[in-house]
């Protein structure tokens, strides 16, 4: 068969299964009552440790840690002079981080002090994103009984879809880079870097204090654009993967949006969870460059 006979024949399955499917269950509404969306970004304590309790956001930074030393230490010890495949791909990060984010946004010298600050960023936020795509047992609410033992059932769960985790690496960023430039210059240097030049003596005051506030808004254009894009990701997989059809009470719903949850949830392992991190790392690079350039 060619290629077009096999799609159609593909698009003309799936179009019985949905009329089969409507058939058997119909298109009547039912109410819902027990499930709620939002309920998937609650973070329920899992267990606690002495005054620590413990939920799955703190599990999923802890697993994005552990997978991004472990994975680069294994990597670091096995390279070889004919690199693999696993190989080819990690130099080509590492040019990406090096040369395009690091280098291409601050001096060299600078650029080799900031390397590692800037490459773990990157490596964290991506492991971050790449995770929240596996499912993984850390739904309480719906627990599943398997031989009379209560465990909790399958899930996608985002740790950067919870403000708190970008806003913390978005004031680890912030601290760093106003460091950086008050090192440089000192506080008042720093301060009248603000104030581009040129600018006419009665417009300084003015021109101050939109560059101070604006200095400040950089935490939100960094944690927001994180957190929002990765938390509508996973809303828009969770409703075309089955949660409008639960909530309009359709169950033949179901069939016709998973195709599109399956599109989408591919277009966000692919595309979203490292361009992310790509916009975090190089808007990091940007504002330490930034910071310690002699114009502002």
């Amino acid at each position: 068969m060619t290629s077009r006979t096999k799609a159609l024949l593909g698009v003309g399955l799936y179009l019985l299964t949905i009329v089969l499917v409507v058939l058997i269950t119909g298109w009547s509404r039912s109410d819902n009552t027990e499930f709620k969306p939002q309920n998937e970004f609650k973070l329920d304590t899992l267990f606690s440790i002495g005054p620590l309790n413990v939920n799955k956001a703190h599990l999923y930074i802890l697993a994005a840690a552990i997978f991004m030393c472990a994975s680069m230490i294994y990597i670091a010890r096995r390279m070889q002079q004919r690199p693999n495949k696993v190989q080819t791909l990690v130099e080509l990060t590492y040019g990406l981080m090096r040369d395009n984010i690091t280098r291409g946004n601050m001096a060299d010298g600078m650029a080799v002090k900031w390397f590692p600050f800037v490459a773990s960023l990157f490596l964290f936020i991506w492991f971050s994103n790449i995770i929240c795509y596996i499912p993984l047992p850390t739904n309480i609410e719906h627990k599943v009984d398997i031989l009379g033992v209560q465990v909790p059932s399958f899930a996608l769960f985002a740790a950067t879809a919870n403000l708190s985790v970008p806003l913390s690496l978005a004031l680890v960023v912030f601290i760093a880079y106003n460091g950086a430039g008050i090192r440089q210059k000192g506080l008042v240097g720093y301060l009248k870097a603000f104030i581009p030049a040129g600018v006419p003596k009665a417009m300084r005051p003015f021109i101050f204090v939109l560059e101070f506030f604006s200095n400040f808004m950089r935490l939100i254009s960094l944690s927001v654009r994180l957190f929002a894009n990765i938390l509508a990701g996973h809303l828009i997989i969770l409703f075309m993967g089955g949660a409008l059809a639960v909530i309009l009470g359709i169950a033949a719903l179901g069939v016709i949006t998973i195709p599109f949850a399956i599109v989408l949830f591919m277009f966000e392992v692919g595309l979203v969870a490292t361009l992310q991190a790509f916009i975090f790392a190089t808007l990091t690079a940007i504002y330490l460059g930034g910071a310690v350039a002699e114009s502002h």
